[in-house]
């Protein structure tokens, strides 16, 4: 059996096709349990999991809590608002008390890039990368790539068109490196002033025009554009960024047949996607990224925890 062999999960550019499958299979497997009348298995009871968030978060934050308290860990969310980070306390020496304390896995969301990889190297524990930066966010690209495979039966072959804040997106990164490792073909669109300039070094084509980026594609995934990550205004108006990049019913008409859509959430309706299209059973499958996000943060907790083993 194929094991994880990692102590972290700190991004996907550093996993095997192997691993990426090895999580994705193993969270097809917990699935069920959510369906169950009590959702709760006893698989981690006895371990605990501290989820460390120094930014705001809905999905991923509770999305690892019920994935934790789902496989009976005992699971504590820490905040930086109500933390000893607001008195003045650095990320490296709240690690260490936590170290002492003795947890499992500490999930760590940073505004910093590298910021789980530091702590990966300075505490025993495991560390799961909930997000950090512009930089990764591995178990968001994991979920969107169990909810393709679920959706479209496979993974290699489809083109993926990725829309919106190229530059500033951890989750464009991550699924770029995790969908052309499992053999499809990625394509991104973007304003030039929100594409990094090395981008077709990903193995990636670039465009600027929505239209062009879209055609035939299998997948559509949708970006938010990450306001706070912006040093400098990068387009002149919301109304602008809308009137060439929102996606809307007269686009869909040039994707593939059957194309499916994405957005990791939270969605600026009007913006970046049409609330006709995001509401749209037909193409839509952003609900199911929420909900394939509980098993995949299920399946990483479980695999670093041994249960590979």
């Amino acid at each position: 059996m194929i094991k994880l062999g990692k102590k972290d999960i700190l991004g996907i550019q550093e996993m095997t096709t192997d691993e990426i499958s090895l999580i994705l299979e193993t969270a097809e497997s917990f699935l069920e349990i959510s369906t169950r009348e009590i959702k709760k298995v006893p698989t981690l009871r006895g371990k605990s999991v501290i989820n460390l968030f120094y930014e705001a978060s809905t999905r991923t934050r509770t999305s690892f809590e019920i994935a934790g308290k789902r496989l009976s860990a005992d699971t504590i969310n820490i905040s930086a608002s109500t933390s000893s980070v607001v008195k003045g306390e650095t990320l490296l020496d709240t690690a260490r008390t936590l170290e002492a304390m003795n947890p499992d896995i500490i999930v760590l969301r940073h505004s910093a890039a590298g910021a789980p990889h530091l702590l990966a190297r300075m505490v025993r524990q495991s560390i799961i990368n909930a997000g950090d930066g512009a930089h990764e966010h591995p178990s968001q690209a994991l979920l969107d790539m169990m909810t393709i495979k679920e959706k479209k039966g496979r993974i290699a072959g489809l083109k993926v068109a990725i829309v919106g804040d190229i530059l500033h997106s951890r989750v464009a990164r991550s699924n770029i490196y995790g969908l052309t490792k499992m053999g499809a073909r990625v394509v991104v669109a973007g304003p030039a002033t929100m594409m990094p300039r090395d981008i077709e070094r990903m193995g990636v084509r670039a465009y600027t025009i929505i239209e062009e980026a879209i055609a035939d594609a299998d997948v559509v995934m949708m970006l938010r554009i990450q306001m706070e990550r912006q040093k400098q205004n990068v387009f002149p108006s919301l109304r602008e960024y809308a009137q060439h990049y929102c996606l809307s019913r007269r686009h869909m008409k040039l994707t593939g047949p059957d194309a499916i859509v994405m957005h990791p959430g939270p969605i600026n309706r009007g913006v970046e996607i049409s609330p006709d299209i995001a509401d749209d059973p037909a193409c839509s499958v952003i609900l199911d990224q929420v909900n394939k996000g509980v098993a995949v943060r299920m399946a990483m907790l479980y695999l670093l925890s041994g249960g590979n083993e």
